[in-house]
């Protein structure tokens, strides 16, 4: 998507470690115009898949996932981090370590948001090392239901991610824009 592609290259910070900052974007402020280009953008490339639900992850996860949905028509259930009082019942709970947080993230999904037999799509922001989406994978498998693709925000390849994805799950993977590398301070971005 070559406006993300060229909002990462002008607003985008490579604080090292490979930790990319695009709170300008994505993370911290949203721009509802690329946002929206985003949700078009994912409904045409998952246009000849069924889904019938999105699944993602709290909280940078939510706008392109809710942009995808209204395209999609469909419903978005977002895994919470923390359990409200008002989750009750049985409850699908994954954890997966945050490389920007330090330590293991909490993943909670109420059993009554993800039924046997739908076909879910994974969209989030970013695919990195894979930990998060194979974290919502396992839920989706918890609940029976399918898993039918994952699209995410910005890839970064060097990180190994998609390849630990399709080890365990041949779905297809979209990325709206790919990070090739980060060395230094530079923030490699391929040509679509």
């Amino acid at each position: 998507m070559q406006a993300l592609i060229e909002r990462i290259r002008s607003e985008g910070k490579n604080l090292g470690g490979g930790i990319l900052k695009v709170d300008s974007i994505i993370n911290h402020q949203l721009d509802p115009p690329l946002m929206e280009g985003m949700g078009k953008a994912f409904a045409r490339r998952f246009s000849n898949v069924a889904i019938d639900r999105i699944l993602t992850a709290e909280i940078s996860g939510i706008a392109p996932a809710l942009m995808t949905g209204i395209e999609l028509s469909v419903p978005v259930v977002y895994a919470r981090k923390k359990k409200p009082i008002t989750m009750a019942g049985p409850v699908y709970l994954e954890t997966a370590p945050s490389h920007t947080k330090g330590g293991e993230t909490l993943l909670l999904v109420a059993a009554e948001f993800l039924h046997a037999g739908e076909n879910v799509l994974i969209i989030d922001d970013f695919l990195a090392t894979g930990q998060t989406l194979l974290a919502l994978a396992r839920i989706v498998a918890s609940a029976n239901a399918n898993l039918v693709g994952v699209g995410v925000v910005v890839e970064k390849t060097f990180e190994g991610g998609r390849e630990r994805m399709l080890e365990k799950h041949d779905v297809p993977i979209q990325a709206l824009a790919t990070i090739t590398s980060m060395e230094g301070e530079t923030i490699t971005v391929r040509e679509i």
